[in-house]
């Protein structure tokens, strides 16, 4: 039998991930990415790798397991153990930069942006900026970190506490005005539609992480909907350049010219909470029998 691992950090969000595996009788085996190791002369390894790392894990104290992850996933690409969002898809999962790059690659409209590593630099690079501005890490999620600054002065005040993140990396990028106070989110798995949200978020709330474990913390309002088709078309594009099977891809409608605007990508997609009522099926079957579809496929090849 084919064997499946699951590499993951957050303790809670991949329960309905395994108690729906175990419901379908695949077996699996647990990797906790901020208790790794491994040997470089290893031969035996799982025949699919299912990475479900998080680009906020160093947000939540396990901040050992955001770059040793992206070795091991190295390591497994180098021996070519089948994966599901693997390396390449990692290297975007924990940069923003390089999503935003992949959006320009896929025909996507951005925010303006600038980078910098420095609280002097990112004071610099937003001059050549339309205020308001958003301040975030590169390397971040569930809105660790984000802050918007309405006027100059504001951010040159504040520039000193803001925060780099893991990899001391900061994006300052121009406030787009959404059309419809809302942010949309695009589900994908194996290149095909799964489900689009519209999410109202709750002011000044930057976590719009949907998982049960963040509900309470986030207070987004989800809503099924259908995606404007050039962003569909503009995000299943992003998600086969950037070799990603599964994720979600996040844009708005500036209210300015109609158009969709994307911002974030979010490589660990967590499902929706209560995806019955709000999507009408559960995601997690459609999830679990794609990766048994894999699996049947690497054991073919053994």
């Amino acid at each position: 039998m084919a064997r499946l691992a699951i590499l993951y950090e957050h303790p809670q969000w991949f329960r309905p991930l395994f108690e729906t595996l175990r419901r379908a009788g695949i077996a699996f085996e647990e990797w906790r990415a901020d208790a790794l190791g491994w040997a470089l002369e290893q031969t035996e390894w799982p025949d699919l790798v299912f990475n479900r790392m998080s680009a906020s894990a160093a947000w939540r104290g396990h901040g050992r397991a955001q770059f040793a992850v992206r070795e091991l996933l190295s390591v497994l690409e180098a021996r070519h153990v089948a994966m599901v969002n693997g390396a390449a898809a990692y290297e975007l999962e924990i940069s923003k930069v390089r999503q935003l790059e992949l959006f320009r690659r896929a025909g996507a409209r951005v925010p303006r942006t600038a980078v910098a590593n420095c609280p002097e630099g990112l004071v610099r690079a937003a001059r050549g900026l339309a205020f308001p501005v958003i301040v975030k890490p590169n390397c971040g999620g569930a809105g660790a970190g984000v802050r918007r600054f309405d006027k100059p002065f504001e951010l040159e005040a504040n520039a000193a506490a803001a925060e780099f993140g893991c990899d001391h990396v900061a994006l300052v990028q121009e406030h787009v005005p959404s059309r419809d106070g809302a942010c949309y989110r695009i589900e994908i798995l194996d290149g095909q539609l799964l489900y689009c949200l519209k999410v109202q978020r709750d002011g000044a709330v930057y976590n719009l992480c949907p998982a049960d474990a963040c509900a309470a913390e986030s207070r987004a309002i989800f809503t099924r909907c259908e995606p404007l088709p050039e962003a569909l078309a503009i995000a299943l594009n992003a998600a086969r350049l950037g070799r990603i099977d599964l994720c979600g891809i996040e844009y708005i409608i500036d209210h300015r010219t109609g158009e969709p605007v994307f911002y974030d990508l979010n490589v660990l997609s967590n499902f929706v909470a209560n995806a019955a009522d709000i999507v009408g099926f559960d995601p997690y079957e459609q999830l679990v029998e794609y990766l048994g579809r894999r699996l049947h496929a690497v054991s073919r090849l053994h």
